[in-house]
């Protein structure tokens, strides 16, 4: 516990661009102070998925009703189900001393720089692939969903990419111990002022 309120970090970017695996590492570096800001869901938790550790799973009425108290730093429905950042969570987090970090695709990340009350305690990191034809190998090579979900993402990532001006900062994640790196430094300067 620490009297100094932690920041909120969103980190964004187009699928494929490795932003997990840059999370990952920077959870190793303990003088951060990281939490992850677990995300709100009204769909059915799969097999290896933990409650309060992947997501909150709640209902579809329990969420309706946290968008009604206003709740949500950022919300979506994406097929049939709704998606979204607790407010109240993130805050609580921030207020233990917890630098949170917020990975969250592009149209979230917008949505919390316009809601979030606290400018001056949150900031924001786009990831960027050193080119388009590079994430697009990385996406094919996942051979992990079908052709069409592929083009899906291969679209929203140019249109991602537009966003990118949105961001406080941009990292282009071309070798990951340099991107990483890159990001610590960014999350250590920010916290430190």
């Amino acid at each position: 516990m620490s009297d100094k309120k932690g920041k909120l970090i969103i980190i964004s970017g187009p699928s494929g661009v490795g932003k997990g695996a840059i999370i990952s590492e920077l959870f190793k570096d303990k003088s951060l102070n990281l939490a992850y800001s677990v995300s709100y869901t009204t769909r059915q938790p799969r097999n290896y998925e933990i409650p309060g550790i992947n997501y909150f799973f709640v209902s579809k009425k329990e969420f309706q009703q946290k968008i009604k108290n206003n709740d949500f730093l950022e919300y979506t429905s994406f097929i049939n189900n709704y998606y979204g950042t607790s407010k109240s969570y993130v805050q609580q987090l921030q207020f233990e001393g917890y630098n949170v970090i917020l990975e969250i695709e592009a149209d979230g990340a917008s949505q919390v720089m316009k809601n979030y009350p606290d400018k001056k305690h949150v900031f924001s990191i786009f990831i960027m692939p050193p080119t388009f034809k590079v994430l697009e190998q990385r996406i094919r090579l996942r051979a992990s969903e079908s052709k069409s979900v592929i083009e899906e993402r291969l679209t929203k990532a140019k249109e991602e990419f537009k966003l990118q001006d949105q961001y406080d900062y941009v990292v282009v994640n071309d070798v990951l111990n340099h991107a990483v790196k890159e990001v610590q430094k960014i999350i250590k300067d920010n916290i430190n002022f």
